[in-house]
């Protein structure tokens, strides 16, 4: 029997063809920084140990401060959609978030506590509390290099400053966990936004203009500050064998011996 040919409407091809709607919600400037500024800090994290990576550290560390100032002139100048205004508005709902979760505490009814909202809240209460901590963070980490404490004896300022480093790492660990547990209760990865500024859904794009070239000049811009603090120490960034004598300590040059 000779088979006989099927018919179907000719968009049918192309829509099974087509790709699912994604929306452009997250501009190239803001992610750049978000990957800048988690680099760095673990880099400054990493190299918070020991003498031989001292200068890496600092560097790193006014890297972070030197990308919040970016953050916030973008947040106040650029798009509204780079502003901080839909966090604070998470982290302003806070307290109606609580009356609703103590009413249903109280009722007995767990499954009608909002808990995507709150996941939300604390989401956005960790941005800006890390954003918050920079501050004292990079103020401490510049005294301590200065050794604006010693006439107060001893390296209090260097252990504030570890202080507020330990504190820093817990909040990114929460803020990490936030976003897996969301991403495991819903079955969606939601880190991937950060990567790629895309979501699933049809709808129009919240972000008109991806700004790509601002994410280039503020890479650049970080690359160019690390290559002339590079240029500005006496032993480069990177600890060497030559530069260091005993292991821990800087070599002393041949004038000192």
């Amino acid at each position: 029997m000779q088979a006989q040919p099927t018919f179907e409407s000719p968009n049918a091809s192309t829509e099974r063809a087509a790709p699912a709607a994604r929306r452009l919600v997250i501009d190239a400037p803001t992610r750049m920084f978000h990957w800048l500024f988690a680099l760095s800090f673990l880099g400054a994290y990493l190299t918070a140990d020991g003498e031989r990576w001292r200068m890496l550290h600092v560097t790193l560390g006014y890297t972070m401060a030197g990308l919040l100032v970016f953050r916030l002139l973008y947040a106040l100048l650029g798009p509204r959609q780079s502003g901080l205004g839909v966090l604070w508005r998470k982290v302003s709902g806070g307290p109606a978030w609580m009356r609703a979760a103590t009413a249903s505490l109280r009722a007995g009814a767990l499954a009608d506590i909002p808990w995507r909202q709150g996941s939300h809240l604390l989401m956005a209460l960790a941005v800006f509390v890390l954003m918050a901590m920079v501050v004292p963070l990079t103020f401490t980490g510049y005294a301590a290099f200065n050794d604006w404490g010693d006439s107060l004896g001893g390296d209090w300022l260097g252990e504030v400053h570890e202080w507020f480093g330990e504190a820093f790492l817990v909040v990114v660990l929460i803020h990490l966990a936030l976003i897996a547990g969301l991403s495991l209760a819903r079955r969606q990865n939601h880190a991937l936004p950060m990567l790629t500024g895309r979501v699933k859904g049809r709808g129009p794009d919240l972000v008109k203009h991806n700004r790509v070239w601002l994410a280039t000049l503020l890479l650049v811009a970080v690359f160019a500050y690390g290559a002339w603090e590079w240029q500005q120490s006496p032993n480069g960034l990177l600890p060497t064998a030559a530069a260091f004598g005993d292991g821990s300590r800087p070599a002393h040059g041949s004038d000192d011996d």
